[in-house]
């Protein structure tokens, strides 16, 4: 399947799509900070987290459905043009995925994964927050 979108119009929409501090990302530092909880947004730590909150050794990862390929998700679809470039691309940052988690537990650290389709949806939001303060706390 032939890309419908020009080149210049392909690269401007994945220009806007960001890597840091996505609407999702602000809300779940928003929640956190409301909850009086101590963290630290995008560490310069090995593994990558998203998050994390030192003094408990937890690290946050924040996964969007489609990058990350959410199980089971609906937002995670395959590419269905340029495939050769796409499923490589997508199963590469699975598997980076298992090797940061397998990284971070090796040193000690919980680990809590959230999924965009968990914090974008107000009805699955309430959901989250609720089982983010259980492990937090």
């Amino acid at each position: 399947m032939v890309d419908n979108l020009t080149k210049k119009q392909r690269s401007f929409c994945m220009s806007r799509i960001r890597s840091k501090w996505t609407s999702p990302e602000k809300k779940i530092h928003n929640f956190l900070k409301g909850s009086k909880v101590v963290h630290k947004m995008y560490p310069r730590i090995e593994g990558n987290p998203d998050i994390v909150i030192k003094n408990k050794k937890i690290a946050i990862f924040f996964h969007g459905c489609f990058w990350h390929q959410h199980p089971k998700c609906k937002y995670a679809v395959r590419p269905k043009s340029n495939k050769k470039f796409w499923l490589p691309k997508l199963k590469k940052n699975v598997q980076r995925d298992k090797k940061n988690i397998n990284f971070l537990r090796k040193r000690g650290y919980s680990i809590i994964i959230l999924w965009e389709c968990e914090v974008r949806k107000e009805k699955n939001w309430e959901n989250t927050k609720r089982n983010l303060l259980k492990k937090l706390l």
